[in-house]
């Protein structure tokens, strides 16, 4: 069945301008009958003004007819001519020009000295560049590893400071709830350590010992 858009919005409509059924409006429309029976009481979706789908290509003027004259009817959505323009658009890879390619492998570099949290496809997907040649950095196999000094991607102009900070910010937040799915936790201050651990500290001087009074024999006249 075609997915229909906007479907509580298309039900406010059907509800208001047809005599459909609140089962047969809510099989087209993918919402449970109860709920059509609550934007009909106006205990739901008050707010949303309603879609025609007729107007909007997802139905067919003789669809909601024959639905009209047979309440065992089930109407089939056809495709909206809208669908196309209200995909998500998919991001085209990155492009960066001829003059900086020399430069990605200083800010792979830098990435993994700096933040080996971010996993090797952030880092492909920033810079425009491909697992094989992270794996080269890394293992130091790349045909010009000698001249490779770890650069911020930033002052390479490879990337936004606010791309950056939102790859890292994201490695973060997933190593945090990983470590923490694992029960890992990092120490907030000094560990304390056993008892017997601890030493005495050598003291530079010997203590100075206690002075010894001999009995000269003196007597209480």
């Amino acid at each position: 069945m075609t997915e229909i858009l906007m479907p509580k919005a298309t039900a406010v409509w059907l509800v208001d301008n047809t005599s459909l059924t609140f089962e047969q409006i809510a099989d087209f429309c993918g919402l449970h009958p109860l709920e059509v029976k609550g934007i009909a009481d106006g205990e739901v979706a008050r707010d949303i003004r309603g879609a025609d789908p007729i107007a909007n290509g997802q139905l067919a003027r003789e669809e909601l007819d024959a639905a009209q004259a047979n309440s065992s009817y089930r109407m089939k959505a056809q495709k909206s001519r809208h669908a196309e323009l209200l995909k998500p658009v998919k991001k085209a890879p990155r492009y960066t020009p001829v003059s900086r390619r020399q430069d990605r492998p200083d800010a792979i570099a830098w990435f993994l000295r700096n933040h080996p949290e971010v996993q090797d496809s952030q880092i492909a997907r920033l810079l425009g560049t491909t697992k094989a040649t992270i794996d080269q950095v890394r293992n130091r196999t790349h045909w010009n590893s000698a001249n490779i000094k770890p650069v911020d991607p930033v002052t390479l102009g490879l990337a936004t400071q606010l791309e950056l900070d939102a790859v890292v910010r994201k490695a973060a937040d997933k190593k945090a709830k990983d470590d923490a799915r694992r029960g890992v936790t990092e120490p907030e201050g000094p560990t304390l350590r056993a008892a017997g651990d601890y030493e005495e500290p050598l003291s530079a001087e010997p203590a100075p010992e206690e002075p010894v009074f001999e009995d000269e024999g003196y007597t209480d006249d």
